[in-house]
């Protein structure tokens, strides 16, 4: 009712998922592309912080992937001046870009039918939610022995 978005993120190690949270955006997005590159950009800032996490641990990663279902945002991540529908997206937002630039990780686009992070952002139907579920390895509590 507000007409903010909802930022949903799922982070994987291996195929297991280690974090995920949904949060209601602090402001109106103007357009999907800024309310996705906002999103991106805190998934961005959660892959560094889990990167240096495991870093305590010895485990170094680079080019950790990113995955968008928005090819305007993705496109912004790597050219942030790319054209001028994008001038009224605060600088801070554009932090991603030096992090796509050195290597702390890889913005990819993924369909939005195979995007998991839905599971935790939007109401879905059955067969998707389902989809999504099995492919982030939860179980269904119904059938568990």
């Amino acid at each position: 009712m507000d007409r903010k978005s909802t930022s949903g993120t799922c982070y994987l190690l291996g195929s297991s998922p280690i974090s995920w949270n949904s949060k209601k955006q602090a402001c109106v997005a103007l357009s999907t592309t800024k309310a996705e590159y906002i999103a991106v950009g805190h998934g961005c800032a959660q892959i560094i912080w889990l990167k240096l996490q495991l870093l305590d641990h010895g485990v170094s990663l680079s080019k950790v992937p990113l995955y968008c279902d928005d090819t305007s945002a993705v496109n912004l991540t790597q050219n942030p001046i790319q054209h001028s529908k994008t001038k009224h997206i605060e600088i801070r937002h554009n932090f991603i870009h030096d992090h796509v630039q050195k290597a702390d990780c890889e913005i990819k686009f993924v369909k939005t039918e195979n995007q998991l992070a839905d599971l935790f952002t939007k109401l879905l139907v059955r067969d998707r939610f389902n989809k999504l579920r099995t492919e982030l390895e939860i179980l269904d509590i119904k059938n568990v022995v």
